[in-house]
């Protein structure tokens, strides 16, 4: 959206600018989410280590934390927060009886799926101005600029792990390893 329209009647610096829509973008979608996970503790952090104990294979703390990119001792307290709720419930590891697994409980699926739910609502009004087509095309070009983003400065390349994720006609993709952030 660049130059001269009826609306805006002079190029303004902003309309090239990057950062500047992607900011705009981004603080709508976290006002929106915010208030759509409000009732989660800790909010979006919170959701994640949900979802995080809601996929398979279930995993222990340190791997989510790596995973999500979250401090050990902040990820303690959120999971203390949602066991307390009853979202989430540790449990030892059988093969490491050191470590503790973090695994949804019933009552923590289902509140991910009403989670869920709320969430692509948000998206829907974030991309309102967007008619399906162009929401669809938007979306496969975030994912790429965001894969190659992740690839260059990966926590873990959480791409991968998406596409491995994938069915195929042949069935899920074999696992591989995850890309680990370089030292």
């Amino acid at each position: 959206m660049t130059g001269a329209t009826a609306a805006h009647p002079r190029p303004d610096p902003l309309d090239d600018d990057l950062g500047w829509m992607l900011g705009v973008v981004f603080r709508a979608y976290v006002r929106a989410a915010d208030r759509a996970l409000e009732d989660i503790p800790g909010g979006p952090r919170g959701y994640q280590v949900l979802s995080a104990a809601v996929r398979e294979p279930v995993r222990n703390q340190g791997a989510i934390a790596e995973e999500l990119g979250i401090d050990r001792t902040v990820l303690t307290y959120l999971i203390d927060d949602l066991e307390r709720r009853g979202l989430v419930l540790r449990r030892a590891d059988p093969a490491d009886r050191r470590s503790r697994l973090v695994c949804a409980t019933d009552v923590g699926r289902v509140a991910w799926r009403e989670r869920q739910r709320a969430l692509r609502q948000v998206e829907s009004h974030v991309l309102g101005a967007l008619d399906p087509a162009d929401t669809a095309a938007f979306r496969t070009l975030l994912r790429r600029v965001a894969c190659a983003a992740q690839r260059r400065d990966p926590l873990i390349d959480l791409c991968e792990a998406v596409a491995e994720a994938q069915p195929t006609d042949a069935g899920p993709s074999p696992a591989r390893p995850r890309a680990r952030r370089k030292p």
